[in-house]
């Protein structure tokens, strides 16, 4: 047990009700992954993603320039950085992910670069359009640069995760690293039509010159046969990411296995239902209901009792 959770027992179980309980009402997909674990890893994935959620609503907040923004990041991982130094702190989440910290071995820098990644659509463009133009704005020219962005907003939760989950092989850091992208890739797929509206592609311009579309097409969704071949080509981009479950699954503890298996049964059903939609993010959002996520999570608890 930790110094701070020997000081503050009581503080601590508060700190991580209120951790539970965010991650709970905004965690979405990732809640019913966290249901699965014993107690204390199920704590630490709540603290984790509180923590990252405030981030968010920091890169998020409209009433804030991006520079206001990117300086408040700065503050918030400055902040956490004299608690975890060893200065005592009132800030339940910072309690809990201190505490989550010091039992699963989570090095600072990954907590650093999960705020990094929420900071990343802050910085200027690295592509633009001429002057003028209209279009939503490319956010990546290559995949590669794409890459760097889902490993910082998505792979870098998985880094994390692992941690909390055990692991021995350091295989494991590769496979969660590219799940991570699977992750992302299939998020950029269903949200095609809302970034969009928010003046951003991330799809690669390579992709999109490869198959001849443009920003305008991605944005209209009208001409799904032109659009079709370039997101059957990410989904199949997602799904050779996504065989990296496979390889992850028996590196982590066997407790842990069940909590697994349901994040990425949720997230490939996302994509499975996209590829029965014939690819048409368009005409609504696609998403796993409740009630079949709940079918999801009950089988994943039959897996961590058998």
């Amino acid at each position: 047990m930790s110094a701070i959770a020997q000081n503050h027992p009581l503080q601590l179980n508060t700190a991580y009700s209120v951790c539970n309980h965010i991650a709970r009402h905004a965690a979405r997909n990732f809640y019913y992954g966290f249901l699965v674990l014993p107690r204390q890893r199920r704590n630490a994935l709540s603290a984790v993603y509180s923590f990252m959620r405030h981030a968010d609503d920091i890169s998020d907040d409209p009433s804030r320039t991006a520079v206001d923004r990117r300086q408040k990041l700065a503050e918030y991982i400055a902040s956490y950085h004299v608690v975890a130094s060893g200065t005592p702190t009132d800030d339940p989440v910072f309690l809990a992910l201190r505490d989550s910290q010091l039992k699963f071995d989570i090095p600072t820098e990954l907590l650093d670069q999960l705020v990094a990644g929420t900071a990343m659509d802050l910085q200027p463009q690295a592509y633009v359009h001429p002057e003028g133009s209209t279009a939503p704005v490319v956010a990546y020219r290559t995949f590669e640069e794409l890459y760097g962005y889902c490993y910082h907003v998505a792979s870098v939760v998985g880094l994390v995760c692992i941690r909390i989950f055990g692991y021995t092989d350091p295989k494991a850091e590769e496979y969660a690293e590219q799940l991570g992208v699977a992750f992302q890739l299939t998020n950029i797929l269903r949200d095609i039509k809302e970034d969009a509206a928010m003046g951003r592609v991330y799809l690669p311009q390579e992709d999109l010159d490869q198959f001849g579309v443009t920003p305008e097409m991605l944005a209209a969704g009208a001409d799904m046969e032109r659009l079709r071949p370039l997101l059957v080509f990410e989904a199949q981009r997602a799904r050779q990411y996504y065989a990296s479950a496979e390889r992850l699954m028996p590196l982590i503890e066997d407790v842990s296995q069940p909590a697994l298996w349901t994040l990425v049964t949720i997230y490939q059903g996302i994509l499975d239902r996209i590829e029965r939609k014939n690819y048409d993010v368009y005409t609504e959002r696609v998403r796993i209901s409740t009630l079949q996520k709940v079918g999801v999570l009950a089988r994943g608890m039959l897996k961590r009792l058998t």
